[in-house]
C-alpha cells in the first residue's frame, strides 16, 4: 500500500513496507509507512523537513499518524540508546536504579543538557521499571539488529 502523498506531509524519502519490518507487529501493523519529507506545519518560506508514521485502519488513513520532526527522531534514538545502556548495569541496584540519583545520563545537546531520568513521578516505578527491563530484554534481538544497522549507517558517514 503507497502512503499518501496528497496530504499536507509531503513525502520525499519513504518505507512504504514498513508493516513488514515492525519490529514484533510485522505483518500484522496498522503502521504502513515511514516518510521523511517536508513537514505539513511549514509556513509560507519556512520549511522543515519532518518524519511521519503513516497508519492505516483498513478502511482510511489514521489521525494517529505521527510526524516529528528531525531532531525529535534522533533525540529518541539518543534516549533509547540511554535506557539499553542503564538497563545493561542495572542488576546491580535492588530496584533496577538509584532512588538517590535516578539521573541516568545528561547528554550534552546545544549548549544545554538533555537529562535522561527514571521518572521516580510514577507512583508504580518500581513495578513498571521491572515491566520495562523485561520488555526490552525480550525486545533484545530487535532493538539490537536496528542498532547494528545505525551504527554501521553512523560509521559510513563518518562519526
Amino acid at each position: 500500500m503507497k502512503i499518501p502523498t496528497t496530504l499536507k506531509h509531503k513525502p520525499v524519502i519513504v518505507s512504504d513496507n514498513y508493516e513488514k519490518v515492525d519490529g514484533r507487529y510485522a505483518y500484522n501493523s496498522d503502521a504502513k509507512g515511514l516518510s521523511l519529507g517536508l513537514a505539513q506545519w511549514n509556513d509560507r518560506g519556512k520549511v522543515d523537513v519532518s518524519a511521519k508514521v503513516w497508519r492505516y485502519t483498513g478502511e482510511k488513513w489514521s489521525r494517529q499518524s505521527e510526524e516529528l520532526p528531525l531532531h525529535r527522531v534522533l533525540d529518541l534514538a539518543i534516549l533509547v540508546c540511554s535506557a539499553k545502556l542503564h538497563f545493561r548495569e542495572a542488576y546491580r541496584f535492588e530496584k533496577l536504579y538509584d532512588p538517590k540519583k535516578p539521573v541516568i545520563d545528561r547528554v550534552g545537546l546545544q549548549g544545554d543538557a538533555m537529562t535522561v531520568a527514571v521518572c521516580t513521578d510514577n507512583e508504580k516505578i518500581d513495578e513498571d521499571i521491572k515491566l520495562f527491563s523485561q520488555a526490552l530484554s525480550n525486545d533484545d534481538e530487535l532493538i539490537g539488529e536496528r542498532l547494528r544497522t545505525l551504527g554501521r549507517l553512523l560509521r559510513e558517514m563518518g562519526y
